[in-house]
């Protein structure tokens, strides 16, 4: 069912919590002053040194050794290079073997590291028993579109084939689980790699996808949005009072294709555009009120529905992207991590029943 005018008035009015934080704690210029700055190595590095600054305020906010184990590998990539992953394991190991969590990071495709999962990872390792892995793709300027994608699905692909109870590196059990998720852009990849899995027959096949703020459809202008969509595809161009994720902009959304250079109309960039949104794993959705990638979400979860697909959803009205990432301390952003553990555990509860 589509979203009414005061669904969209309720979830895209600044929530009071949000607005006391950004009067202590404005969110960082990451441009450096210079406006027409949307990607590269120096908004990557100011990115990741703001998030740094943060991260003693998180839940978890560093390694748990007596808990979680954690070790880096590089798993082979098609192109003979090697992709960075870390893999957490818990220390006491659930009797009945351990799920299989892949997460992949945000950042626009061009952002990120694995620290900005290692979060999600320790808590399911920590609280669900799961094997993580966290995933480094490779990000543009240097490395343009479809490698991204090309390093998520054939990380995905090596764990298919390596995990086992029995293994030294990847101690976990499929039939257990075999999750992916991620936020942002990590959520795009998330989305795409499950489509990839059920095209291409992956074995053991995933069991869940963990859908976080996801970017789903990206589209030029209002007119290159599909027409069965377009009357509530507004989000992109209307909300505007996301403090991290502005609204359209052609001149900034043109700088950001051109690093990228993606194929907006391939279901490898746009999942949403796929011809065949069924038999794909159960999807739970964490979503921002303020967020203009809000209604691809939104539009995403009710095709899979009506495609037959087990989803979940939470909305947080008043709050936008990655919110919980940026202002940690509010309340709300500790319910949402909570959240997370939670939605991930339907995840995997669900998926044993496929």
């Amino acid at each position: 069912m589509a979203i009414t005018e005061e669904d969209r008035k309720r979830m895209g009015t600044v929530d009071p919590e949000l607005a006391e934080a950004l009067k202590t704690q404005p969110f960082p210029d990451l441009t450096g002053g210079d406006p027409n700055a949307t990607r590269g190595v120096a908004i990557r590095q100011n990115r990741a040194a703001h998030l740094a600054k943060l991260r003693h305020l998180y839940p978890i906010p560093g390694p748990i050794p007596e808990q979680v184990s954690e070790s880096l590998h590089q798993v082979p990539a098609r192109d003979g290079a090697g992709i960075p992953v870390r893999i957490y394991v818990p220390v006491n190991r659930p009797a009945s073997g351990s799920p299989l969590i892949l997460m992949f990071h945000e950042g626009g495709w061009s952002m990120g590291d694995l620290s900005d999962e290692d979060q999600n990872c320790r808590l399911f390792t920590r609280d669900l028993g799961a094997v993580c892995v966290n995933v480094d793709y490779r990000l543009a300027p240097e490395h343009p579109f479809p490698a991204c994608v090309n390093d998520a699905w054939d990380v995905v692909k090596w764990c298919a084939q390596n995990a086992s109870p029995g293994s030294s590196i990847l101690p976990a059990d499929p039939k257990q689980g075999f999750v992916v998720g991620g936020a942002s852009a990590g959520g795009n990849l998330s989305a795409v790699v499950c489509q990839l899995g059920r095209d291409e027959g992956l074995s053991p096949p995933l069991t869940g996808q963990y859908l976080c703020v996801p970017s789903l459809l990206w589209a030029s202008s209002a007119d290159a949005v599909p027409e069965k969509y377009r009357a509530e595809f507004r989000s992109r161009f209307e909300s505007a009072s996301d403090p991290i994720v502005k609204p359209y902009n052609e001149a900034s959304n043109a700088r950001m294709m051109q690093t990228l250079a993606p194929d907006l109309n391939s279901p490898l960039f746009s999942p949403l555009l796929h011809p065949n949104l069924g038999d794909l794993p159960p999807a739970f959705f964490q979503l921002g009120g303020l967020d203009p990638l809000r209604d691809e979400a939104l539009i995403y979860e009710r095709e899979l529905k009506e495609n037959g697909v087990l989803t979940k959803s939470i909305v947080y009205s008043g709050f936008g992207h990655m919110f919980w990432t940026n202002w940690p301390t509010m309340q709300r952003s500790k319910e949402f991590v909570q959240d997370t553990a939670q939605g991930v555990r339907w995840l995997l509860e669900v998926g044993k029943a496929r």
